[in-house]
């Protein structure tokens, strides 16, 4: 492939201005990695190094997860703050994810990955340093900003380092397995952070990564397409943002307050009167931050509903299973994460194959069975009692689960992003990424409160404590078995087989 090949006629043709040819054009892009030689080495290069980004800040969302106990003994908190904390990196990063991805094509998506990964890191410098809940509340919070940044400029340069179909197909299957190794690092760093008692080391790897990122970056990864100057929707970019922020706000008091108390209930209600108000503004203006059709597509709305309850599961069995190991089978911080060894592992090494078994049988394939096996898992987890043996449905679950869900989120990326055209490319990464936010947030407040409820019902029958708790988790886990089942059949349904990915077209 050469120059012109690989660049095409340029973005003229998908804004309706025709074909213009020659040298001139072709110059007018920046250049992408020719296939061959040394080209191929440095696209390689290139993408692990955009990879390692996208895994450190996915590792973040759950790098906390174990040492919230820790941290809530030395500052103090209460547990509204605690869980406020705990949701304070997934609410920025979901929030601001949209506004990312349209700055990414204002401004060029190398330039917003540095500026992204420079915010990420420092905030993670500052969140190491803290000394009280406000200043820890704020780094995460920039973090999260961070991150919104980052990633959809992250994704959008794939298609820049690997610019031939089938590289670009494998990369993007890759891609989609690292959202199931970088919440399963994070959960195990935690949970290895915790043991030495200092939890200030989990920002530790975001900053060394950050660092090399900023210093390889500009030598290693191409710029993409040129900026394009545009309207950048700023109302939309602050009811999307605030509406996200005061819904995920509710979610993580709801659980603790009441559904229905005045706290709770009058964020969900302010957050779903602005994503409605979202909605309306996008229809209408010339420029839109989220183009109305982009998600709802049926092929992409089935993969992001899969990307949606992949992260749902995977937070939901994480949260629940380490109480359950904690609070109702007495294991210590190093031993719970001892036990979610085989999880993780599974996790991993299914993240890895994803991209193979996409490129071999088709996302269709891989999502449907993929959903159902991950549903299996929920059964057997659902099954689990107070003094339930490790090895038994336990393991079983805790083996099925991750062996079904990480295949699924290759499968789901390349499904989302195929047909991408180029000037989509970070809204599709920031897309996805908001589904993958969502799905904690939202599926976790819904499986929590099921849970609770039916614990405290079988407490009001005189059940015993762990007996009752340990029901509550089974019973969520068998609801989440069913919204699987039901995914997996949707996705059989509409998806259909369909050509091969290719990145973001570059015209004629």
């Amino acid at each position: 492939m050469n120059e012109s090949e690989a660049q095409g006629t340029g973005d003229g043709a998908l804004h309706g201005k025709g074909r213009r040819g020659g040298v001139a054009e072709i110059r007018s892009h920046p250049r992408t990695f020719e296939r061959g030689g040394d080209d191929d080495r440095r696209g390689g290069v290139a993408f692990a190094l955009l990879a390692s980004v996208q895994f450190v800040l996915i590792l973040a969302m759950s790098v906390l997860n174990v040492v919230l106990p820790e941290i809530q003994r030395e500052f103090g908190l209460d547990r509204a703050q605690l869980a406020l904390l705990g949701a304070s990196y997934g609410m920025s990063f979901s929030g601001l994810l949209l506004l990312g991805g349209r700055l990414s094509g204002r401004y060029g998506n190398r330039r917003v990955l540095l500026a992204g990964t420079f915010v990420f890191g420092a905030s993670s410098a500052l969140a190491a340093v803290s000394t009280g809940l406000w200043t820890l509340l704020a780094a995460r919070f920039v973090q999260g900003a961070g991150a919104a940044l980052a990633v959809p400029a992250a994704m959008a340069l794939v298609s820049v380092v690997h610019p031939g179909p089938a590289r670009y197909a494998r990369a993007m299957a890759v891609w989609g397995g690292l959202t199931a190794s970088g919440g399963t690092a994070g959960m195990l760093l935690s949970g290895l952070v915790a043991s030495g008692n200092c939890w200030r080391w989990a920002f530790a790897l975001p900053v060394a990564v950050a660092a090399v990122t900023l210093a390889a970056t500009p030598r290693l990864v191409p710029e993409g397409p040129a900026p394009r100057p545009g309207d950048l929707d700023a109302l939309g970019a602050v009811l999307v943002t605030a509406g996200i922020a005061l819904l995920g706000y509710g979610l993580v008091e709801a659980p603790e307050r009441g559904w229905t108390s005045p706290v709770a209930l009058g964020a969900l209600t302010g957050g779903a009167v602005l994503l409605a108000a979202f909605a309306v503004t996008e229809a209408r203006v010339a420029q839109p931050l989220l183009p109305l059709s982009f998600p709802a597509s049926p092929r992409r709305a089935t993969a992001l509903l899969a990307v949606f309850l992949g992260a749902a599961g995977i937070t939901t069995v994480f949260f629940m299973l380490a109480l359950y190991f904690q609070q109702v089978r007495g294991y210590s911080p190093l031993q719970t994460s001892a036990a979610f060894v085989p999880f993780g592992l599974t996790l991993v090494v299914g993240g890895l194959c994803g991209g193979g078994l996409v490129q071999r049988f088709g996302s269709r394939a891989v999502l449907t069975a993929g959903l159902a096996l991950a549903g299996l898992g929920l059964v057997a987890l659902g099954r689990i009692g107070a003094d339930t043996p490790y090895t038994g449905v336990l393991l079983a679950g805790l083996v099925l689960f991750p062996a079904g869900v990480a295949p699924v989120f290759a499968a789901a990326t390349v499904a989302a992003t195929a047909d991408v055209p180029r000037e989509q490319a970070a809204l599709a990464g920031a897309v996805v990424s908001t589904a993958l936010e969502a799905g904690p947030a939202v599926g976790l407040a819904v499986l929590v409160t099921l849970a609770a409820g039916h614990t405290a019902g079988l407490e009001h029958t005189g059940t015993g404590t762990a007996s009752a708790q340990t029901a509550g988790y089974g019973f969520a886990f068998t609801v989440a078995s069913v919204a699987f089942a039901a995914a997996a059949a949707c996705a059989a349904f509409v998806l259909r087989p369909h050509p091969q990915p290719h990145p973001p077209r570059t015209g004629g």
